[in-house]
Order: structure tokens, then C-alpha cells, then sequence
């Protein structure tokens, strides 16, 4: 029991790390819905997926042979690979984050072209569907890695509950700041997109997939979260030198009217 116990809480650690990414997500996406209904948007997704979870972690544990087999092989010339069920809704999820955050940075540079487009409110029940389906995508690394440190199903379902609450609770903070630090927006959506790519790599690497001869290599875990780090220094360093920048324009010009 106590061995339970020990593992239980490596995986609610586990389950928070690598559920940062997942929220940083949820946070962007649940803005497209209509602002009083939002915070909804980010509880009712979340709550659903955390269920679809579940469900999903007893079919993996069942039939987990049948999502890493591969079944369709690729071999033109110019790329090879054998790719499983597994690596295409890896493959799916990374190139949608990539779109998706593309498409707001695309939204952000040309924010005056694009003001009336982008603050056209998503349907709520689009906005669910893609929260529960894009947290489903991600849900399969942590799952295969709960698999990994135990066995027993009520242990990893515990943990799974456990990080969804902890999710819910945090997404209105990341949501609220966000909202009340837009610098901030654009680092989250250049994360998004180191998300996408890194996703990519990964489903190629599952997919053994070779690109004139050139294996795909996985991402690290590491190499990732060393980059968002690197990301948010430039971002603090950046917003700092812009303060002092805009102070001392305003302390000139305010020596000019003297």
C-alpha cells in the first residue's frame, strides 16, 4: 500500500509537468468562446477530457499492442517509415498546435487587418470539442509514461483525477494573467509552437520515419523545457529594456514642453 501511495504522488508530479503545455492550450483556446462564458468552457472541456482519460487509460492498458503495431508502411524514395496508430494522433495533434498558433502569432502581427475577424467569439461547444480532443492528444505521452511507473489501474485513474483538478484550478489563473499581460501572450504562443514542433518530432520518431535517409529524432523533455526557459528570460529582459526605453522617451520629450 504504501509503495501505491509513493507512486501515486510521482505521478500527480508527473502528471503536472508534463500537463503544462496542455494548459498553456486550454488558457489560448478557451479565449475564442464568449467572455462570460469561458471559465465554463475551461471547467466543463477539462472535466470531460479527464473522464475520456480514464477510458482511454483501461482501453491502453488493454489493447496497447494494437496502438504501437505498426499497420501502414511508407517507403517513396525520399521518405520511409511504419507508422502506428499511436504516431498518427501524435503526428494529427502536433501539426494542428502548429496551425493553431501560427494562425494567432499570423493574428497578432497583423492585429489592426485582422481586430474585427479575431474577436469574433467561437461557438462554446466547438470550443469544448477542441479543448477535450487536443487534451486527449496530449493525455497519450502521460499516460504511456504512468504505464510505465505502475501498473495498477486505480493508482494511475487517482492521478489522472487528481491533475484534472489541478488543471481546472490553474486555468483561470493562466487564463486571468494572460488577459492581464499580453507581452506574455506572444511567448505563450511561440511555447504552443515549440509544442507542435516537438510533438512532430516525436510522431516521426514512433512512426520511424527517415527523410532522405535521416531518422527523425524525438525532442527531449530537457531540450524543451531549456528552450521555453531561454524564451521567458528574453521575454523578461525584453519587456525591462522596453520600459526603460519608453521612460526615457517620455522623460525627454517631457524636458522639451519645459
Amino acid at each position: 500500500m504504501a509503495e501505491n501511495i509513493f507512486t501515486l504522488l510521482m505521478l500527480i508530479i508527473l502528471q503536472a509537468v508534463l500537463g503544462f503545455d496542455n494548459l498553456l492550450y486550454i488558457s489560448l483556446e478557451s479565449k475564442r468562446a464568449p467572455v462570460d462564458k469561458q471559465k465554463m468552457v475551461r471547467t466543463v472541456g477539462i472535466g470531460i477530457a479527464i473522464a475520456l482519460r480514464i477510458i482511454l487509460l483501461y482501453v491502453l492498458v488493454s489493447v496497447i499492442k494494437y496502438f504501437q503495431d505498426p499497420f501502414f508502411e511508407i517507403d517513396s524514395g525520399f521518405i520511409s517509415g511504419a507508422v502506428s496508430v499511436h504516431s498518427l494522433i501524435v503526428l494529427f495533434g502536433g501539426a494542428f498546435i502548429l496551425y493553431t498558433a501560427l494562425k494567432e502569432i499570423w493574428h497578432l502581427v497583423y492585429l489592426e487587418e485582422h481586430e474585427g475577424e479575431h474577436k469574433k467569439s467561437q461557438s462554446v461547444t466547438k470550443t469544448i470539442a477542441m479543448i477535450v480532443l487536443m487534451n486527449l492528444i496530449f493525455s497519450f505521452d502521460s499516460i504511456l509514461s504512468a504505464m510505465a511507473l505502475s501498473d495498477v489501474f486505480w493508482v494511475m485513474a487517482t492521478a489522472i483525477i487528481i491533475s484534472g483538478a489541478l488543471m481546472i484550478w490553474l486555468s483561470d489563473g493562466v487564463s486571468k494573467f494572460l488577459a492581464k499581460n499580453r507581452l506574455y501572450e506572444v511567448l505563450g504562443l511561440f511555447i504552443l509552437f515549440l509544442v507542435g514542433v516537438m510533438l512532430l518530432s516525436e510522431g516521426g520518431h514512433l512512426a520511424h520515419l527517415k527523410i532522405f535517409g535521416n531518422s527523425i529524432t524525438p525532442m527531449s523533455k530537457t531540450t524543451f523545457y531549456f528552450i521555453i526557459f531561454i524564451l521567458v528570460v528574453i521575454d523578461i529582459v525584453q519587456g525591462r529594456y522596453q520600459k526603460r526605453l519608453i521612460a526615457r522617451k517620455n522623460a525627454s520629450q517631457g524636458q522639451i514642453i519645459k
